[in-house]
């Protein structure tokens, strides 16, 4: 299974890319865990300076920006 984490405190750029996450995993019809982590010391401990942070099974995709929806669905596909 697919595990997506967003990270970041938990502002409107990161409840963004959370929704944009969810919806590129429905529309792609996909089992996959979407986890948001806002505690400071797991994003500090993933060297993540720039919030909100795209992990993709373990793999930083996107730091510091909102991918869209198109952009998620692309990375979950490779």
């Amino acid at each position: 299974m697919t595990k997506i984490e967003i990270l970041g405190t938990g502002c409107a750029k990161c409840k963004r890319l959370f929704a944009n996450a969810e919806e590129a995993v429905k529309n792609l019809n996909i089992t996959a865990e979407v986890i948001k982590v806002e505690d400071l010391d797991a994003i500090v401990e993933a060297g993540v300076m720039l919030t909100p942070a795209l992990f993709i099974n373990g793999e930083l995709r996107a730091e510091g920006r909102v991918p869209c929806v198109e952009e998620i669905m692309t990375m979950l596909k490779e």
